[in-house]
């Protein structure tokens, strides 16, 4: 999206709040509170506690509901030009297999430019990410690297991969994954609709995909 992803929770924010949500920022997560079936009924921040029936967050809220399964290394790299052999596009989304480097898993690198309200002119943005196969995770980013051209600046980060253990249904609390190495979001879409059935009960959720107007008609 246009000026970066913060736009999706702002948007998110917003019509949240046209259906009654109610958003308290800038608050710190001291703890939760349990009623006596053990499920959760509230979250205490500052001296105050926000009643609920369900808490959904990421695994650093709950570290002891969750498992480290892997880690995922990432490099922000600044670019002055596109990536070469993209037709000069001011984005692009790359996927390099990892069966063709002798590798596991795929290397992936997606790139956004002043286009998006991202960056000033002539500056491009690209993200290499990969999970972490080897004691080197930064030598493992070579081969996407090859395709970017000249780097201007580089920011590195290798994060854990954290997956819920948690009996969500009895708690009431559902725990998101770790992002991935993938930047296509589809593994990130997925993970939503697994915390919207654990929540609903639901099993066929295909009409969450139909356009509004093919529900009515």
């Amino acid at each position: 999206p246009i000026y970066g992803l913060g736009d999706l929770p702002q948007g998110f924010a917003r019509l949240s709040a046209i259906y009654g949500g109610t958003y308290m920022l800038n608050k710190p997560v001291e703890g939760f509170e349990f009623d006596g079936d053990n499920r959760v009924c509230g979250m205490k921040s500052e001296g105050e506690t926000a009643k609920c029936k369900v808490v959904i967050g990421d695994p650093s809220y709950f570290p002891d509901k969750v498992k480290k399964v892997g880690e995922v290394v990432r490099c922000i790299c600044l670019l002055k030009h596109p990536i070469p052999n993209t037709s000069n596009s001011e984005s692009a989304q790359i996927i390099l297999p990892g069966s063709q480097l002798n590798r596991k898993g795929d290397i992936y690198i997606s790139t956004v430019s002043f286009a998006h309200e991202v960056a000033p002119k002539p500056m491009f943005i690209c993200l290499v990410g990969t999970a972490v196969e080897t004691s080197n995770p930064k030598k493992e980013l070579e081969a996407g690297f090859a395709q970017l051209g000249p780097i201007e600046q580089q920011f590195w980060s290798i994060d854990p991969v954290y997956e819920p253990v948690n009996d969500s249904k009895a708690e009431g609390i559902h725990i998101s994954r770790s992002y991935d190495a993938t930047s296509h979001f589809e593994t990130i879409s997925d993970d939503v609709i697994r915390i919207y059935k654990e929540i609903t009960g639901e099993t066929d959720v295909n009409y969450l995909f139909t356009p509004k107007e093919k529900q009515e008609q």
